[in-house]
């Protein structure tokens, strides 16, 4: 046993927090002590304690458990989860900021007697709706190009998770329509629509010439994402077996049927393709919908697991067919 070691008492009276909360990482094994004593108690090592402390700063700075498990797994760089928390706070500056504005306008009507029905008003006026939602989507498929010539059953399956996730929602709050404000601003930009239409040129060609009807289509992705989800619950790397065997299955997803007769052809076509990071708007897009529902980490995150087993693949390949 090594003598530089704490109880977990001294340690939580260190770190000024409580026994409980301590205890509470060990039980979802965010941070485990390091060693036990005879008697079966905690025991904390130096650099148990440094993480410990990691853990509780980025906590009072209001990070949620799993973005710091994935800092501390090294999932994610700690920069890069600081400017998602900054962005989250910004938020909440805007979304504080605007309900002040409506209690401020609600109190002026109070003299009247009509205050308590003008902020409901206002408030309404202010939130979207599902309804809403669909209503600026619809009307956007409308304007881009390639989605509009698409058959409506693959423009419901192009915007399915995006659906499920993000429109949907019965109704947001008042930190998630300044998000959605936002959003709706990204998405009248017409770089970052080039840009998506850039992204999902696959998806467009395989459209014209689908192996699959588009419910069949549906089933397929969400299949995919159930197993991706899974793979990430249990931290399968991009090289496993299992990961390996998703990410080609999710490729030839987007192979029409010529495409899928030269299965190895398609799939270096497609991660060729693929390689290049997502543009400064895309990614503005994926936090702005983390705002609107954290379910929407489970899509990012999966998507970046797919992309870096193909790139792993492609590696592989690439090593292969090199010279002697």
């Amino acid at each position: 046993m090594r003598k530089d070691t704490k109880t977990i008492g001294e340690v939580a009276k260190l770190l000024g927090t409580t026994v409980k909360t301590v205890r509470y990482y060990d039980d979802i094994a965010l941070l485990k002590p390091s060693s036990h004593s005879e008697g079966g108690h905690r025991l904390y090592t130096p650099e148990d304690i440094s993480r410990l402390r990691l853990i509780t700063t980025l906590r009072y700075l209001d990070f949620g458990i799993d973005e710091i498990r994935q800092v501390m797994a090294g999932e994610i760089q700690l920069t890069t989860a600081l400017d998602w928390q900054i962005e989250a706070l910004e938020t909440q500056v805007s979304t504080l900021t605007n309900m002040i504005s409506i209690l401020r306008q609600a109190k002026e009507h109070d003299s009247t007697g009509t205050s308590l029905h003008y902020l409901n008003e206002l408030v309404d006026s202010l939130s979207m709706n599902a309804d809403k939602r669909n209503r600026f989507i619809s009307s956007k498929i409308e304007e881009i190009q390639a989605l509009g010539q698409l058959p409506a059953e693959w423009q419901d399956t192009f915007l399915y998770l995006f659906n499920k996730y993000i429109i949907n929602e019965v109704k947001v709050t008042a930190g998630q329509t300044v998000a959605w404000n936002e959003l709706q601003a990204l998405m009248n930009d017409s770089q970052y629509l080039e840009d998506l239409v850039h992204y999902e040129l696959h998806f467009f060609n395989m459209v014209r010439h689908p192996r699959v009807p588009a419910a069949a289509w549906i089933r397929m992705l969400e299949n995919i994402r159930v197993r991706v989800e899974a793979a990430l619950q249990q931290r399968f790397s991009a090289d496993s077996a299992v990961v390996q065997t998703i990410v080609e299955d999710f490729v030839l997803m987007y192979a029409s049927p010529e495409q899928f007769r030269d299965k190895a052809a398609f799939f270096r076509q497609y991660a060729q393709s693929m390689l290049h990071a997502p543009t400064e708007r895309m990614e503005r897009f994926n936090k702005l919908c983390l705002l609107l529902n954290p379910k929407w980490d489970v899509v990012v995150r999966g998507n970046a697991l797919l992309m870096q087993g193909l790139q792993w693949k492609l590696r592989q390949e690439d090593s292969h067919s090199a010279p002697c």
